[in-house]
């Protein structure tokens, strides 16, 4: 048998690549399949059993993690007693706006029923998470993590840590979300909350070695409180936030609001001991005391506590918490969830075809608490906004009947909905001049913060 000659064992060798490439080329991302079941059961997150909200059995829910361009099938049965609905908290639904979850995209799962969601985790990297939208279900649980990792050929603008952390931290009412739906349907705002948890306990503990560094995954899952978290002798390196990579600033503590998420690097660098991890409530009112809750990093070696006292919080004035979110910035140079930078937005450079004053209000409406942005609080429709709007059904949504300013106007109920173009440039400026702080979920999109 005669070898090869070079030149046909590089012919073979190009057609065989060619081949695989054609292959691979032609695969499916990978597919993920769950099955949860929605159910009422017993949980003792303060000493005191009340009932939550469990998927599967578990408080918080189940953790998912997948790798960018997955596809996850997520079959929810919903066996309690009243509509259920989970929101994908940062996952883009890209030309799938009906898998997103919220009301007026999706109906909700009726009790004793099914629907499976559908997506795809497209061109994103980073810490994310799931609740439910709809009738106070988050004050009860229904919420987990949602982690998706880089692709192998990808890489990230740090080494690989010696493994990472998921921590959901949040405010918790002992009462349940029943009773704080009638609150709000008496008029009343919300109460300052009764605790902070720590992936649904009142404490945690991180076990990691000495000299090896960590990702910390922290996402504020509360209902209205801001939280502040810290490590006693450990530095904070910010490593991601929403899903994208900013600059690595250095911070002893890091302010977290309610929907957002931020990870960062902790190198375990003091002598081998156990140190306290505080989360700790925001612009409390100005008679009540901060919420904490407090866990442990211990080190795998340790045999005693850190001596001092638990580190301080920052101070309570919002403007240290601006001044620190002003401090975060884009890594125009690491790579995103695909092999090139992520790029920038040259604000002032692209034409904006018109600007959104968009203004946060709590007023009582036919004695009720009714949320409202420039003065109209949204009604859900008995049929879904997008079939509304693919039939042609008239007379339900109030097209372009918001104000692009504030007014002033008397508050009211309505069904408004927005129309933009595709590829549209539109600035939108949030205002708030309410005496608490306000978080904005801005569904499904990514958005420039230019100011």
């Amino acid at each position: 048998m005669m070898a090869p000659t070079r030149p046909s064992l590089a012919l073979a060798r190009w057609v065989l690549l060619a081949a695989v490439a054609a292959r691979l080329a032609g695969a499916d991302d990978p597919y993920r399949y769950f099955t949860w079941t929605v159910t009422y059961g017993p949980i003792n997150p303060l000493g005191t059993t009340q009932q939550g909200i469990l998927i599967n059995g578990q408080f918080p829910g189940p953790r998912i993690d997948c790798v960018t361009n997955d596809n996850l099938i997520v079959n929810v049965v919903n066996n309690l007693d009243e509509p259920f609905l989970i929101t994908w908290n940062g996952i883009k639904q890209r030309k799938n706006s009906w898998q997103d979850g919220v009301a007026g995209t999706n109906c909700p799962i009726p009790p004793g029923a099914n629907y499976t969601y559908k997506f795809q985790a497209k061109d994103q990297i980073g810490t994310f998470t799931y609740f439910p939208s709809v009738a106070l279900h988050r004050a009860a649980g229904g919420f987990g993590a949602l982690n998706v990792y880089q692709r192998p050929a990808i890489p990230v603008p740090y080494p690989p840590p010696a493994g990472d952390f998921t921590l959901l931290v949040g405010d918790w009412y002992l009462a349940g979300h029943d009773q704080l739906r009638q609150t709000l349907d008496s008029g009343a705002p919300l109460p300052f909350p009764d605790a902070l948890l720590i992936n649904g306990m009142p404490s945690a503990t991180l076990v990691g070695d000495q000299g090896r560094t960590y990702l910390l995954r922290v996402s504020n899952v509360g209902m209205k409180t801001s939280i502040n978290f810290r490590i006693q002798g450990h530095a904070l390196k910010l490593a991601e936030v929403e899903g994208t990579h900013p600059v690595q600033n250095v911070y002893d503590s890091l302010d977290v609001h309610v929907g957002q998420s931020v990870a960062f690097l902790v190198t375990l660098d003091q002598p081998a001991m156990d140190y306290a991890v505080v989360a700790s409530t925001r612009f409390n009112p100005a008679d009540t005391s901060p919420l904490t809750a407090v866990g442990t990093l211990h080190y795998s070696s340790a045999t005693s506590l850190a001596p001092g006292p638990l580190p301080a919080g920052p101070p309570e004035e919002s403007e240290w918490s601006m001044n620190q979110a002003r401090s975060f910035r884009w890594n125009l140079t690491a790579s995103a969830a695909r092999p090139n930078p992520q790029g920038s937005f040259h604000y002032g450079t692209i034409q904006t075809s018109r600007t959104l004053v968009l203004a946060s209000s709590a007023a009582v409406v036919a004695g009720q608490r009714r949320y409202a942005v420039n003065g109209v609080s949204f009604v859900v429709p008995d049929t879904p906004l997008k079939l509304l709007d693919n039939y042609n059904i008239a007379n339900v949504i109030e097209w372009d009947s918001v104000p692009e300013r504030p007014d002033g106007g008397a508050p009211r109920p309505g069904t408004p909905v927005v129309r933009l173009n595709l590829h549209e440039f539109v600035e939108v400026v949030f205002q708030n001049t309410e005496n608490e702080m306000q978080s904005w979920h801005l569904d499904g999109y990514d958005f420039w913060v230019v100011g």
